[in-house]
């Protein structure tokens, strides 16, 4: 029977600070871009929820905690999503990598005025619904859009955004320091939108901050690697 503590490698009595530096370990060796499976790095995220709840000494398996006996398809981020009965929030959006180019910064109080005039393409610049429930990037991606991510779960900042106006709600994260959240830096993989209306800069992965916290690329990052 695998226990949450040997699926992570920790001793039972490690510090939080073991755990969560354990985790993130794991979790990048469990990637499928890294030779892992997503039942791996489901089992590696189901033995980290157990440690860091009140029933790590629970005598259920973590294996069949985690919800399978053989690999699944994938990681569903809804299957512990923290819905929230919000109405429909509506997003305005801003790629980061079109910043340098027309010399804004992040905290440029018209920031969203002057790409508004800009006359930017909707892939950097635009506005979409999100429905009660649904993820930033799941909207994102139901509209088309290529936003960057990796995990989905909340473990690395692939998909990170700056939320500029608003609020987004994030059920799972195992990654920003509170000094980043207090930036108001969020992860659009599992963020849900928390108010009516929304400004948020994504594909900011490449903050030097952030940099220790990213997986390997998928698709839109080798895509947009010049951006």
């Amino acid at each position: 029977m695998d226990s949450p503590f040997d699926v992570l490698g920790v001793d039972e009595d490690a510090s939080e600070g073991e755990i969560k530096r354990a985790y993130r370990e794991r979790v990048k060796d469990a990637h499928p871009d890294q030779g892992g499976s997503a039942a791996e790095f489901q089992l590696v995220r189901a033995a980290y929820e157990r440690v860091t709840s009140d029933d790590a000494e629970s005598s259920t398996d973590v294996a069949t905690e985690a919800g399978f006996e053989s690999e699944p398809a994938g990681y569903d981020v809804g299957q512990d999503r923290d819905f929230r009965p919000w109405e429909e929030s509506h997003v305005e959006y801003l790629n980061y990598a079109v910043l340098d180019d027309h010399g804004w910064a992040l905290d440029d109080e018209d920031l969203f005025e002057r790409a508004a005039a800009a006359g930017l393409d909707p892939v950097n610049h635009g506005e979409f619904d999100v429905q009660p429930g649904e993820s930033l990037l799941e909207a994102a991606e139901d509209r088309g859009f290529a936003w960057p991510y990796a995990c989905r779960g909340g473990a690395c900042a692939n998909c990170a955004v700056v939320v500029v106006e608003g609020d987004l709600s994030q059920p799972t994260d195992h990654i920003l320091s509170p000094e980043l959240v207090a930036r108001d830096i969020r992860l659009s993989c599992n963020g849900i939108p928390a108010t009516e209306e929304m400004q948020v800069v994504y594909n900011v992965k490449h903050l030097p901050e952030l940099e220790d916290l990213r997986l390997p690329p998928y698709p839109f990052e080798l895509a947009h690697a010049d951006d």
